[in-house]
C-alpha cells in the first residue's frame, strides 16, 4: 500500500510549495490536492506541486464533472501527463450537491453524467494524441449506485474520509470491478508518542461526520445507531466531538502512537486500500508532516 498525504485546501499560499517539497522529502509516495468550491483549483495546484518536486506522485481529488467540460479537462490532464509522465492520477466525481447547485452545475442525471464523463475522458487520454504514459482516472464517489458506476468505467475509486476497513469492504462489494481497481482512502490523522494528545488533536477534524451525505461511511459500523443518536443529542459540533468515545475516534481516523497508526494502516491495506492518504489534523500541517510519515 502506498502512503500519501493531502495538501490542505486552506494552507496559506506561501506554504503550498514548501509543503509539497517536504512531503516528498519525508518519503510520502503520493500527494493529493482537492478542488473544493471557494478554495484552489485542482489542476492549477497539481501543476504547481509537480513542477516544484521531482518524484512524488500527485493525485487530483476530485474534479466535479458538472463544472468542467470534458474536452477541456482532457486537454489539461493530457498536458500534466505529458509534462510529468507517470506522476499524475486524475480524480473526478459528482462534486458536493449543494456547491454544484449553487453555481448551476448539478446535472439532471448525476449517474449518467458521471459514467459518460469518465468514459469520454479516458477515451481522450488514450486517443491518438494522448500522452505516452496515460494517467489513471478515478472517481470520488460514495453512494452504492455511484460506486457501481466506478467499478464499471474507472481505474479506481477515491473514498472520502472517514474510511474504515468495514466501509472499504462494503464499497468494494458495490464496486464489483472485473479488472484491477485502485482504492484511495482519505483519513484524518494525528500521530504522537502520547496517544491522548493525538486523540485530542484529531477530534476537531471529525466534527462534520454524521451529516446526511456521510451515511454510507457509517452504516457498516457496529456503533452506527449509537453514533447517530449522539449526534442528534448534541447542540453543536464542538459538543459532539468532545463527547465522542475514544474508541470511536480510533475507528474514524488514523490516530495514536506511530505503532498504532501503522497497525491501522495495515488493517486498511488488508481490507483493500491501495493508497492511504493522511489528512493532517494538527494546527500546523507543515510542521506535522515528518511525524505523519509512519512506516
Amino acid at each position: 500500500m502506498n502512503l500519501g498525504v493531502m495538501l490542505p485546501r486552506d494552507l496559506p499560499p506561501e506554504q503550498v510549495l514548501p509543503y509539497a517539497r517536504r512531503a516528498e522529502e519525508a518519503g510520502f509516495a503520493e500527494l493529493w490536492v482537492v478542488e473544493d468550491l471557494g478554495f484552489r483549483g485542482g489542476i492549477a495546484q497539481a501543476a504547481a506541486v509537480l513542477a516544484a518536486t521531482t518524484s512524488i506522485h500527485v493525485g487530483i481529488g476530485v474534479l466535479p464533472v458538472g463544472a468542467r467540460n470534458v474536452a477541456f479537462a482532457a486537454m489539461e490532464c493530457t498536458s500534466l501527463a505529458e509534462l510529468f509522465p507517470g506522476r499524475v492520477t486524475i480524480g473526478v466525481g459528482h462534486g458536493m450537491p449543494d456547491w454544484m447547485r449553487s453555481v448551476g452545475a448539478w446535472p439532471a442525471s448525476p449517474l449518467r453524467a458521471l459514467e459518460d464523463y469518465v468514459r469520454t475522458l479516458r477515451d481522450h487520454l488514450r486517443g491518438e494524441a494522448g500522452p505516452a504514459v496515460v494517467p489513471d482516472v478515478l472517481t470520488g464517489v460514495r453512494g452504492p449506485k455511484s460506486l457501481k458506476v466506478s467499478g464499471a468505467v474507472a481505474d479506481g475509486t477515491v473514498l472520502a474520509e472517514p474510511v474504515t476497513p468495514e466501509y472499504v469492504r462494503w464499497a468494494l462489494d458495490r464496486i464489483a470491478a472485473e479488472r484491477p481497481h485502485r482504492i484511495v482512502a482519505y483519513n484524518a490523522c494525528a500521530v504522537d508518542e502520547d496517544e491522548n494528545r493525538a486523540l485530542a488533536t484529531v477530534r476537531p477534524a471529525l466534527a462534520w461526520i454524521g451529516e446526511p451525505d456521510w451515511a454510507p461511511h457509517l452504516a457498516p459500523l457496529p456503533f452506527a445507531a449509537e453514533f447517530a443518536a449522539l449526534r442528534a443529542r448534541c447542540a453543536s459540533r464542538e459538543e459532539f466531538t468532545d463527547r465522542l468515545p475514544a474508541g470511536w475516534v480510533r475507528q474514524l481516523s488514523i490516530v495514536g502512537t506511530p505503532g498504532q497508526a501503522r497497525t491501522r494502516l495495515d488493517e486498511l491495506a488488508a481490507a483493500g486500500v491501495t493508497t492511504s492518504v493522511l489528512i493532517p489534523a494538527a494546527a500546523d500541517p507543515l510542521a506535522a508532516l515528518e511525524g505523519l510519515a509512519v512506516r
